[in-house]
């Protein structure tokens, strides 16, 4: 079986650790049964070692219940760049061996019910933990939004990134992210009513920009190129503006400009949402 995933932009500002976006860049795992365990792997990720220790692998052959398997991986999601490969493979890699619940092994290997949730189901997503268990809810997201993703060539891994967070937040900082995550919600529904200030946060960007200080300036800069709103993806390094569709390709011009002028090497990239998740064949 075969199974292709898109890959998903976490927090999205003020929704740390609970909103997340599927955007169409893909991961897709192949699974079927050999006489003994065989990996290929193409794209982003390639140099991972091709054996029983690769991940989805691992996850691929839990499912399955052997390891007599051949799996193919191939994505397109770049590494260690907030845009969720590692929830990707996961649930990839356990639809395709044939789990009933691709969504709780993604859960399960990678920690991050948000990530799991948008590419498993696709679209806008708010997950969380309840009494140890992951639940997930769709919410509305406007069909004319479309993405700007500036990905650097310059990883920083979570794990990372959150070394950099305080253990404690102040009250105040917890006020504002409140109140700003309802405007969020609501802008990324009705585009009319989104407001830059709705994609601002004080529980972990301005601690992660310490470890990537060039996105200050660029994600100010895509909002005056036309963006309606900017964040960080995930823990970084994207930084992702979200865009009228008529006013794409000006911010996206912006955006390799404002790579440049950081002096930063990468790409920037013109996404939309997935809105399928996981999506399998024979």
């Amino acid at each position: 079986m075969r199974a292709r995933v898109p890959a998903s932009s976490a927090n999205l500002g003020p929704g740390f650790d609970v909103l997340a976006l599927a955007l169409d860049l893909y991961l897709e795992v192949s699974v079927e049964p050999a006489s003994r365990l065989e990996v290929v792997t193409t794209g982003q990720g390639s140099e991972l070692p091709a054996d029983e220790t690769h991940p989805a692998v691992r996850i691929a052959a839990e499912v399955a219940g052997t390891d007599r398997i051949r799996v193919g991986v191939h994505s397109d999601i770049p590494l260690g760049r907030g845009l969720g490969s590692s929830a990707a493979l996961a649930v990839a890699a356990a639809a395709a061996a044939g789990a009933d619940d691709p969504f709780a092994w993604g859960v399960r290997f990678d920690g991050h019910p948000e990530n799991a949730a948008a590419s498993a189901f696709g679209g806008l997503v708010a997950a969380t933990m309840v009494d140890g268990g992951a639940l997930w809810r769709r919410l509305t997201l406007d069909p004319d939004l479309v993405f700007v993703a500036v990905i650097p060539e310059r990883e920083l891994l979570t794990a990372d990134a959150r070394r950099v967070l305080a253990p404690t937040v102040e009250r105040s900082a917890a006020v504002f992210n409140l109140g700003r995550l309802p405007l969020l919600i609501a802008g990324l529904g009705d585009r009319r009513q989104l407001v830059a200030e709705a994609g601002d946060d004080r529980l972990h960007q301005d601690a992660r920009a310490t470890l990537f200080p060039e996105s200050v300036a660029i994600l100010s800069g895509l909002r005056r190129a036309g963006a309606r709103t900017s964040f960080w993806s995930g823990a970084g390094t994207t930084l992702l503006a979200v865009c009228d569709r008529e006013r794409a390709d000006p911010v996206r011009t912006a955006a390799e400009e404002l790579l440049g002028d950081a002096g930063l090497a990468g790409r920037v990239d013109l996404l939309e949402a997935d809105r399928r998740g996981i999506t399998r064949s024979d």
